[in-house]
């Protein structure tokens, strides 16, 4: 099979299920555009602001494709490229999309809440503080895997001590970005211009930052840049959306559609043949890790197909930035779809650099940039320069997902001692404490730098288990907000029901395999993992008991939304 045959299917799926299923959703669903939004009703300037389609496009986009819709295809291409095409455009279309529309639309109609909010207005105040205990300790993980991700690849020094050009070129773009952001975002907010005056502004930015980082790297140890990460995610938590995650992330979105367009472009001209196989088995053995492809193969490939952290996204921050109902569908169905083309232009990458030896080595990023850099040759890029500007792209992602779930894991906190019928304004000298903004983040990204220590590598395998539960769980949540307002819910119980299965197997499966690892070896990784585990399950199952009981009850008290 040739890549450009894969890449030309995708797209026709992808467009069609946009066209087609999101609107079709859409209609079902209703869609108000003349109704005030949340970023009107509950502005406050900070996580509140209403802004324009492409720059919460921006945002949503910047904030979900990180490093995810990378790894997972090429990990999981140990079962063939059929198996992950396929469950990339079934499980984008039907599960992801579906999932994240769904959120945003549910958050959109109560007030920009989350969805920890919405668990507690139509299932209960259980369910609600389980779930954000859930989605808090989730929070923590991801931020110290993609903490340990963006501090390793701006390192400036190799093992022997040997600068490292590309990372520091890294490090410094990164650095550029944020400053660059700040000035963006003030000129966004006090210029009001067209949309195309902004768009030429940030691209010169981008453009500029490029240029600076490539010709006056900087270096400084991994040490150095995870104290700077953690000391960067602190302010941009409690800073303004508009002063900082809004501008960076459609900087960043505009670095991520021209890396697309590239490989795309690269993909086109090359028509690069696929040397893997398109089916391996059902049962892998590498060593003395043996992966089923079920469930392997649904929570290696979260992002791209279905994952849960978008769906704290949708309903933790974009939502409160929509000016108009009519934009939720190209930011949230939208955005899951052009996330789908990005995962399929990764399977793409490996099924090129694969050997008759089985996947290439080197990292998933290593194999992602090297491949387009190769394609990149025949239009007349240098391979170095191609391979910098991909390993950027990377990495500016994952830096961005960092900010958009240390906001979700501070909002989760918060969220926990405040309920709906609470007098924020009567609060007790604790819950004053507890609910503050700056306590919320600094806790949060303690314990992650704490378990950012142990290494994205130790961390990452409970992660993808994790990540599919809370997709499960978000579908739940908002299947009961339809039944209850009386919608068509029905779309989001197939992938739900399936969602809820891929997950409990897989944790549970990571639990037998951690208890293994420890009888052998006391490792203080999997000590963690274990702990974190176990507390994920239980919370797992309290959350998902309590949904299910409401999802199937038959009182049928209608609620307005």
């Amino acid at each position: 099979m040739n890549g450009l045959v894969i890449i030309i299917l995708a797209a026709v799926v992808l467009i069609c299920g946009y066209i087609f299923y999101g609107r079709f959703l859409a209609k079902k669903w209703g869609i108000d555009p003349n109704a005030k939004t949340p970023a009107y009703t509950e502005a406050d300037g900070v996580d509140y602001v209403p802004a324009d389609t492409n720059v919460v496009f921006g945002h949503q986009f910047a904030s979900i494709a990180g490093a995810g819709p990378i790894n997972g295809p090429i990990q999981a291409a140990i079962f063939g490229w059929v198996p992950v095409l396929l469950w990339i455009l079934i499980g984008g279309v039907f599960f992801g999309a579906v999932q994240d529309f769904s959120a945003m639309y549910a958050s959109v109609r109560n007030k920009g809440k989350s969805i920890g909010v919405i668990i507690e207005k139509y299932i209960g105040k259980l369910g609600k503080r389980l779930f954000l205990i859930f989605t808090w300790l989730f929070s923590i993980l991801v931020i110290a895997a993609f903490a340990d991700v963006v501090a390793t690849t701006f390192n400036g020094f190799d093992a022997e001590g040997a600068k490292i050009a590309a990372d520091g070129a890294v490090a410094t773009t990164s650095i550029l970005f944020i400053l660059f952001a700040v000035a963006l975002g003030m000129f966004l907010k006090f210029t009001k211009c067209p949309t195309w005056v902004n768009t030429i502004v940030a691209i010169v930015l981008l453009v500029g930052a490029i240029a600076i980082g490539i010709n006056a790297p900087v270096y400084f140890t991994r040490e150095f840049w995870l104290l700077f990460v953690f000391a960067y995610i602190l302010i941009a938590c409690v800073t303004p959306v508009w002063a900082l995650l809004q501008p960076r992330d459609y900087l960043n979105s505009y670095l991520l559609i021209a890396m697309m367009a590239m490989a795309f472009i690269g993909i086109i001209i090359y028509s690069p043949a696929m040397n893997l196989p398109a089916f391996t088995g059902f049962k892998i053995v590498q060593g003395n890790v043996t992966s089923y492809l079920f469930p392997t193969l649904f929570v290696t490939i979260a992002c791209g197909a279905v994952s849960g952290f978008h769906s704290l996204v949708s309903s933790g921050t974009a939502s409160k930035q929509i000016k108009n109902e009519k934009a939720m569908l190209p930011v949230s169905f939208g955005a899951m779809l052009l996330e789908s083309f990005l995962a399929v232009i990764a399977l793409v990458c490996v099924g090129f650099a694969a050997t008759s030896d089985g996947l290439p080595s080197g990292t998933p990023a290593q194999v992602f940039a090297s491949s387009i850099a190769t394609f990149l040759t025949k239009v007349g890029l240098p391979e170095s320069i191609s391979y910098t500007l991909i390993t950027l792209a990377v990495s500016a992602f994952a830096l961005t997902s960092l900010d958009s779930v240390a906001r979700v894991g501070r909002l989760a906190f918060q969220e926990l001692f405040i309920d709906e019928d609470t007098d924020t304004k009567n609060l007790s000298p604790v819950k004053k404490v507890l609910s503050n903004a700056w306590f919320a983040t600094i806790i949060t990204l303690v314990l992650a730098f704490l378990l950012a220590k142990v290494g994205y590598l130790s961390i990452w395998p409970l992660f993808g288990s994790a990540n599919q539960m809370l997709s499960a769980l978000a579908l739940l949540a908002c299947a009961v907000f339809f039944k209850k307002t009386k919608r068509q819910g029905g779309y989001l119980w197939i992938p739900m029901f399936i969602m809820l299965a891929v997950t409990f197997t897989a944790i549970v499966f990571k639990i037998r395999d951690l208890i293994l690892a420890l009888q052998v070896q006391m490792d203080q990784g999997n000590i963690i993992q274990l702990i974190f585990a176990v507390l994920l399950l239980i919370l797992g199952i309290m959350v998902a008991v309590e949904g299910l009981k409401t999802l199937f009850s038959k009182k049928e008290k209608v609620q307005e939304a």
